[in-house]
């Protein structure tokens, strides 16, 4: 392709591949970004953890399939073209996501419910395998070779920006839903949290209209023309022995430790300060927007330099930051936010009480709040609610809530942390998709590229979360245990990307 192509054209290309796939992201990450809501709705209420786990597992399955979609949509890529295969993608991930918001909960259904879950969370796997690299290798093949870092880091924005996305409308709707906050709380817990689901719909309508004006790409339609599409994509991919190598370079060699980057620096994090550290939810959720509003241009800055000075020593040395200085950063998150040996001031303590008609058998419900506050500026918020009940015997149902709510200086703190976790994420995933497109043959590009990138980040990185989780639970002496998953898996993929990827790749190689 001619360097000096008009900068419009990508700049279309840009927009429109980014906007489908932010949104794919959005309805992937809202599953995990409402865990702990979605655990109380889809399984039984007796073991909390135990719930947790399992919608940890379920959200994990999502992520243990892509590479099955990778194959299925990466060689109907390969064979049929780039835009129609990524359309397809986006509306069976927007179909899926707002099936999850129609489920009924387990108290209606039983465990037909999160079975439904599961398979819903299963198609949005498969589709998004199909997605990324469609999206990655479509704006590559409208690129200038030298500038592929560049256009390419546009589209790995996404993912972080879909995140975003989903924690902003997790909030904003959480909000609205009424102006007392324990009954706005309720209402989100009982049905709010299933707008945002709902929402994807109309995002994804928004997003097929726009990518139905979109050409196939330029590399693929003259390969096409010529005849010279591959038969066999996957086969090809697999079978022939210099492709397999390279596969497999990729995926231990960067991918799985970039996998494993990405879900600790954002979604462990999440579930950490929230689970662990006990952080109240929305400074949880906001601790985490202000992080990554802060570090998303890092991943134009890494993927342009990439394109200067090559991509394997930007990624191999965030991998290397995120071996020394995980351990570091969560124990600095778990001292700056505990109150146990922190003198408590009875003075100030403050009791709140709300009752609320309700109907049916119970006929009211009592939100008891009482805030500790504690001489670090740290307010310990613990909410008992009661249900009342009117059927001949008065009885009482008590479920306690406890979260913290951190001072100024602390949450800007925590900031900073995830922050800094953010700028490794940064540094290893900019320049990964111009990275797997450079090292892969044209014909064969979709499926080959996407095979790697999803096993790393479907099955090493998106079980981040549920190992690192189910970790904690079986070694209960060491709360920062969970991080030994995503430290020894980036550390093995450090010491295979060092010693057998090469930093430089001619550009043109594969065109």
């Amino acid at each position: 392709m001619n360097a000096t192509m008009d900068k419009n054209p990508i700049r279309k290309v840009i927009f429109a591949s980014s906007v489908g796939t932010l949104i794919e992201w959005y309805d992937f990450y809202i599953f995990g970004s409402l865990a702990p809501i979605i655990a109380a709705q889809f399984f039984p209420k007796g073991n909390p953890t135990a719930a947790l786990l399992s919608t940890l597992a379920t959200f994990a399955a999502g992520f243990i399939v892509r590479p099955f979609g990778a194959l299925v949509f990466g060689r109907l890529g390969d064979k049929v073209g780039r835009k129609y295969t990524f359309l397809l993608t986006l509306v069976l991930m927007g179909g899926s996501t707002f099936a999850i918001g129609l489920v009924p909960g387990y108290e209606t259904i039983g465990f037909a419910a999160p079975l439904l879950v599961l398979l819903l969370r299963l198609i949005q796997g498969l589709a998004l395998g199909g997605e990324y690299g469609g999206a990655a290798t479509y704006v590559a093949e409208y690129s200038p070779p030298n500038r592929r870092g560049f256009y390419t880091s546009w589209i790995q924005t996404t993912a972080t920006l879909g995140l975003l996305l989903s924690l902003g409308v997790i909030l904003i709707t959480r909000k609205s839903l009424a102006e007392d906050e324990a009954a706005s709380i309720r209402a989100f817990e009982s049905w709010g949290w299933r707008i945002p689901f709902w929402l994807s719909i109309v995002l994804v309508g928004m997003s097929i209209y726009i990518r139905l004006k979109m050409q196939e790409s330029p590399l693929f339609s003259k390969l096409k023309a010529e005849g010279k599409t591959s038969t066999n994509p996957i086969k090809e991919s697999l079978m022939k022995r210099s492709n397999l190598k390279m596969v497999l370079l990729a995926l231990f060699g960067a991918t799985m430790g970039q996998g494993v980057v990405w879900y600790t620096g954002q979604f462990y994090a999440q579930t950490f300060l929230e689970n662990v550290c006990k952080v109240d939810f929305e400074q949880t959720r906001t601790i985490l927007i202000w992080a990554i509003v802060f570090a998303t241009p890092l991943f134009v800055f890494f993927g342009n330099w990439s394109d200067k000075v090559g991509r394997k020593w930007i990624i191999m040395g965030g991998l290397l930051l995120a071996v020394v200085s995980y351990r570091p950063i969560y124990r600095m998150m778990l001292d700056l936010t505990k109150i146990e040996t922190v003198v408590m001031d009875d003075s100030k303590t403050k009791i709140e009480r709300v009752i609320s008609p309700m109907g049916g058998k119970a006929y009211s419900l009592q939100s008891t709040t009482t805030y500790h506050f504690y001489q670090n500026g740290i307010t310990e918020k613990k909410t008992s609610t009661d249900t009342l009940f009117n059927s001949g015997v008065e009885k009482i149902q008590t479920q306690v809530k406890s979260a913290r709510l951190v001072p100024d200086d602390i949450y800007w703190s925590l900031v900073a942390l995830i922050f800094v976790q953010i700028v490794f994420v940064t540094m290893v995933y900019g320049p990964i998709a111009a990275f797997l497109v450079e090292i892969f043959p044209t014909k064969i590009r979709y499926t080959s590229m996407s095979l790697p990138y999803h096993l790393g980040n479907g099955v090493f990185g998106g079980m981040t979360p549920f190992i690192a989780v189910l970790l904690g639970t079986i070694y209960t002496n060491d709360v920062l245990v969970g991080l030994w998953y995503p430290i020894a898996i980036a550390a093995v993929s450090l010491l295979i990307g060092v010693i057998y990827l090469t930093n430089r790749i001619d550009p043109n190689v594969n065109d």
